[in-house]
């Protein structure tokens, strides 16, 4: 028997952050969601290259036009390499004068595969619209929400005429410094919360004293049962991640996603989150250094964080000096066209 419920494409679509973050805002960080956008923009994240749209970087880049009041195309019909969003750049500068930083997302994915790019200190912390749309261009997992294939994927409507269209949304989130001790994954099946994983596969020591794993699953548990259940209407069974507060008593919600294969059940089997395992949730954790899920050395989404043009650019150099030289391509994404046109002038 499958342990996965039917989903269908209105499913689907309640779990994109635009959905549930008006019912959930007040459990959330706060967030600004931007849609429509330009149909470019879709372009510009699907074409190849690693490059920041015009005008996106905070420090201004001279022109080399003769004619400074002559009209530039937003894209180059022979390279589709030549992109300015001057809307958006001024709605992402908007955002961050407001948080402080933000991380972005799309409908239903976060770049946090290409995290790397940024600061380690500081992950996923963009401060201009260039730190967004690198972090979007560079990531594999948010290709999921360029296409309604891939996101309609499973569905028992997917290959039927629907009227539950799939518009692309960016998702602007205040930027914190969270602890990812406390991050968790809940499921939900059925109508019943039975089980809560650590999602961080890292050792925490403190996550393995008996009394505050019971803390944990009970105060999660009665937390969802005021705040997430009686409110939660679209679908049975579900999951969403949360952050604990300090105090291990409340939670925020980071994120909701299907209860389907699509959606990793972390230290869970599909099959052990069928049946409630008594009057609180299931909580796994990383229970050892040793642990299979747990972290040696390797950073996280190793197999495929590092875009095609990294390695040629790595070959030879040190850490610092690939850093250097990363960031000097990054600056010729964003002049190279002018100096094309210049060329073609």
């Amino acid at each position: 028997m499958s342990s996965y419920p039917p989903l269908t494409r209105a499913d689907v679509l309640s779990f994109q952050f635009s959905s549930w973050y008006p019912v959930f805002s007040a459990l959330s960080m706060k967030s600004t969601v931007i849609r429509p956008l330009d149909p470019q923009f879709r372009a510009y994240l699907e074409a190849d290259g690693v490059h920041v749209p015009k005008g996106s970087e905070d420090v201004p880049v001279e022109s080399t036009l003769p004619d400074e009041n002559e009209e530039i195309d937003d894209c180059d019909e022979e390279t589709g390499e030549d992109y300015a969003f001057p809307e958006l750049d001024s709605q992402i500068r908007a955002a961050v004068k407001a948080y402080g930083a933000v991380f972005p997302k799309l409908n239903f994915s976060s770049p946090k595969d290409a995290s790397w790019l940024l600061p380690s200190s500081s992950p996923l912390k963009c401060t201009t619209p260039a730190d967004v749309y690198l972090l979007l261009k560079s990531s594999d997992f948010i290709t999921h929400d360029l296409s309604a294939d891939s996101v309609f994927e499973g569905c028992t409507d997917a290959q039927t005429a629907s009227s539950e269209s799939y518009e692309l949304e960016l998702v602007l989130r205040k930027w914190y410094a969270m602890d990812r001790s406390r991050e968790m994954r809940c499921f939900v099946h059925d109508g019943a919360l039975l089980g809560i994983s650590q999602r961080d596969d890292n050792y925490y020591d403190f996550l393995n004293d008996p009394a505050t794993q019971s803390k944990i699953a009970t105060s999660v548990h009665a937390y969802w049962l005021t705040q997430i259940h009686p409110k939660w209407t679209a679908t049975a069974s579900y999951t969403f991640d949360i952050l604990l507060t300090r105090d291990l008593a409340r939670f925020h919600i980071l994120d909701f996603n299907p209860y389907a294969p699509r959606t990793d059940t972390l230290l869970f089997t599909p099959e052990e989150l069928l049946v409630p395992a008594g009057p609180v949730p299931l909580l796994r954790v990383i229970d050892s250094p040793a642990h299979p899920a747990a972290t040696r050395n390797a950073p996280a989404h190793q197999h495929n964080m590092v875009p095609f043009e990294a390695f040629s650019l790595s070959n030879g150099r040190g850490v610092e000096e690939f850093r250097e030289a990363w960031q000097e391509e990054l600056q010729k994404g964003v002049v190279h066209d002018d100096e094309d046109e210049e060329g073609r002038s």
